[in-house]
């Protein structure tokens, strides 16, 4: 689970929509922006909300493609299934660090820490 202004922390989602939903705050998008199958879950409408900005989503030369805004999490999305699953503990370790770095967004600036 990754807050805005926040560490990355290892979380349970219950089973199903509604938990999915309720971890996120509203409805939810799922997007696969990394080359495993790792699926990401925010709010759907996060952006139109003006949810706080969270995390940059960046292309294979470090430059911002996108900005998650609201809280996020991720989980394993295997091709072969319909539903999502819970990362490995190499993942885990993987995209707690990926994301370890809190990022500030003010007026289209983005500063990390």
């Amino acid at each position: 689970m990754i807050q805005p202004g926040a560490q990355p922390r290892q979380t349970e989602i219950g089973e199903g929509l509604s938990a999915m939903q309720a971890a996120v705050g509203g409805p939810i998008q799922a997007i696969y922006p990394f080359p495993e199958p790792v699926a990401l879950i925010c709010h759907e409408e996060g952006k139109l909300l003006g949810l706080p900005l969270n995390r940059a989503l960046r292309d294979k030369d470090g430059e911002i493609y996108d900005i998650i805004a609201g809280p996020f999490f991720l989980c394993g999305a295997p091709p072969d299934r319909d539903t999502f699953t819970s990362l490995t503990p190499e993942q885990m370790v993987h995209y707690k660090d990926r994301f370890r770095r809190i990022e500030l967004y003010d007026t289209g600036r983005c500063d990390t820490r």
